[in-house]
């Protein structure tokens, strides 16, 4: 399964990618099944924080299912999952939506995808953002990403040395430059080593 990257920075921009990619996927699993008798198709949605912190996101979502035709209720389920803080709760969360037989699994975000992939490697798993797909061992590469992960990436520790160029552009005499990371970030590395290189030039 492919890995498809993105750069913008809108989360409006990201949704409606997401939920194509969700029903490419939805419609696949379905087309297969043509000749069974009809199945509303299920979409597993699995988060690491409180589903109110996300309301603007999990609308946009909802909205875009819906301009395509597909309304929660009535010809297509969402399984909502929320670990509200807790990343402790992730792993059972993921593996009840493997158990309720989920047709997808989309993902909030890097903390939730983890745990998904840990549960399943048939289930397809779709993710809303990631910083570094590869350096977080969703994606073999981004060519090949190979597994049942796709979704989109905003590829921020490629783009790190390249706001610091573009610092030095706007600040000639720049020397010195603090970078705060959260260290537990499986990017945080990549992140880094960018910045440095770019500040040796």
């Amino acid at each position: 399964m492919r890995i498809w990257a993105a750069r913008s920075e809108m989360i409006d921009g990201r949704l409606p990618f997401v939920v194509t990619i969700t029903l490419i996927i939805l419609a696949a699993a379905f087309t297969a099944d043509a000749q069974q008798p009809k199945k509303v198709p299920r979409i597993g949605f699995l988060s690491g924080v409180f589903p109110s912190s996300i309301s603007a996101r999990v609308e946009a979502f909802r909205q875009g299912l819906r301009e395509i035709g597909y309304v929660e209720g009535k010809n297509i389920v969402i399984e909502w999952r929320a670990a509200e803080g807790k990343p402790d709760r992730l792993a059972a969360l993921a593996a009840e939506l493997v158990r309720l037989k989920v047709d997808v699994i989309v993902t909030a975000g890097p903390s939730s995808t983890r745990p998904a992939k840990q549960a399943t490697v048939t289930i397809p798993i779709v993710m809303a953002l990631d910083d570094d797909p590869v350096g977080s061992g969703f994606a073999a590469s981004l060519a090949r990403p190979g597994g049942n992960i796709t979704g989109l990436s905003t590829l921020s520790s490629e783009l790190s040395g390249k706001q610091l160029e573009l610092l030095r552009e706007i600040v000639p005499k720049l020397s010195r430059v603090g970078v705060l990371a959260a260290r537990g970030e499986s990017s945080h590395g990549s992140k880094s080593n960018s910045t440095c290189l770019a500040a040796r030039v």
